[in-house]
């Protein structure tokens, strides 16, 4: 007799969103580069440099000395001492350690916050485009997520009147990424105050992730906790993953009310007791003694961001987004595709290229991909020259001339 499909619980659902199958090309791309063939990877957000030397010896230094035992589960005492004065220094806040908790990345820290702060019946707004994870953590704990669109044809902005409509009885908090990733906008100090104006009126949390906020290649930086009554209904989470190249050591942080970091170290006691202190040790030296090491990969990034921009737009078939942080170009093909995914799969197969549809960050993005600038220079300008003559082999292919595509 055939046995009856075992039952999982409604998580496996929520968890399973479409964002994941924009991963397929990478991990294609991955898998050859592993064998040695010559593809070039621009779908991924992970720095090409290494971690500087000092934060690895302290990490070595530390498991030499016997830092192999539990640490203290919201993180130690220094290391949250010196975010709270590392984000102090950045927005005016008076925080301390109570104000922090050091997590599995920023990725770790939104898990926590979305568990603490959602619920079944709730509604959390989510800005589109959005890191393509984010749709599954933000519903994890059973809230409803509300995506508001930040539209190509506003330069991917946000819409503070479309947001205000959104909201609901049931809203139970906004989440927000600046500089955002993909389209790599930085929100504005009216747009910010937009949005906290709605936080204050309707009694709302609002989740900031910041993780790209010091690969700034124009305008500042504003932490929507800094506003007027936001810092006791803020959470803000980021990580050294991308200022000092450090997304495989897993650390990062939250920050916001004592009350809310309480509830987040309970659950990671529950969760993962914490991070390995040697951990701790190599991010306390890159936040404190290295903390500068970030405008160096700044300044390459920025270097990068002019190359692929200058190359990418001697195609007159594609627009190009030119970014103002972060590590991404994003390009629209909708005159040259139909199907951007078939896009990146056939750019892949032709020219062993990988990128990111990214719609996979949210319908916002459709017809747009990301491409990540986080490789060598000449490898990075090849990739491009590759990608500009695929689409002007598929222009050629549908029968367009001109700029506009016309006769498609």
């Amino acid at each position: 007799m055939a046995s009856s499909p075992m039952r999982y619980s409604s998580l496996v659902t929520r968890i399973a969103s479409d964002g994941a199958e924009g991963w397929a090309v990478h991990h294609l791309a991955m898998q050859a580069e592993e064998r040695g063939q010559d593809v070039i990877v621009l779908s991924v957000g992970d720095p090409d440099f290494p971690t500087p030397q000092p934060i690895i010896d302290a990490a070595v230094d530390a498991l030499r000395s016997g830092d192999t035992h539990y640490a203290s589960i919201p993180g130690r005492h220094t290391l949250r001492s010196a975010v709270a004065a590392d984000m102090a220094r950045r927005t005016g806040l008076d925080l301390a350690a109570e104000n922090v908790i050091i997590t599995n990345g920023t990725q770790g820290a939104l898990h926590q916050a979305s568990l603490c702060l959602l619920e079944e019946g709730d509604e959390v707004i989510a800005l589109q485009p959005m890191y393509l994870t984010y749709e599954a953590t933000l519903r994890m704990g059973g809230a409803a997520l509300v995506s508001v669109a930040q539209p190509s044809t506003n330069g991917f902005r946000p819409d503070v009147g479309a947001i205000a409509s959104a909201i609901t009885p049931a809203t139970r908090a906004i989440a927000i990424t600046t500089p955002n990733n993909p389209t790599g906008v930085i929100l504005t100090a009216a747009e910010l105050e937009g949005i906290a104006a709605l936080a204050r009126e309707h009694d709302l949390w609002v989740i900031s992730d910041e993780v790209y906020s010091d690969l700034l290649f124009e305008g500042e930086h504003i932490s929507i906790a800094s506003l007027s009554g936001m810092a006791e209904r803020t959470v803000t989470v980021t990580s050294l993953s991308k200022s000092h190249a450090m997304t495989g050591w897993r650390v990062g942080w939250a920050v916001g009310p004592s009350e809310l970091i309480t509830h987040m170290d309970t659950l990671q006691l529950n969760v993962n007791y914490g991070v390995p202190g040697f951990i701790q040790t190599a991010a306390y030296e890159a936040l404190v003694s290295y903390r500068s090491a970030s405008n160096e990969m700044r300044d390459a990034y920025r270097r990068r961001r002019d190359i692929a921009a200058a190359i990418l737009a001697e195609c007159t078939h594609i627009d190009v987004l030119v970014p103002e942080a972060g590590m991404y170009v994003m390009i629209n093909v909708e005159r040259v595709a139909d199907s951007v995914r078939a896009f990146t799969e056939q750019l892949y197969a032709q020219k062993q290229v990988s990128v990111i549809d990214a719609s996979a960050f949210g319908q916002a993005a459709a017809g747009w991909v990301r491409v990540s600038f986080t490789i060598g220079d000449d490898r990075l300008a090849e990739g491009c020259r590759r990608i500009v003559e695929f689409v002007n082999e598929s222009a050629d292919h549908c029968g367009m001339t001109g700029a506009d595509g016309a006769n498609k």
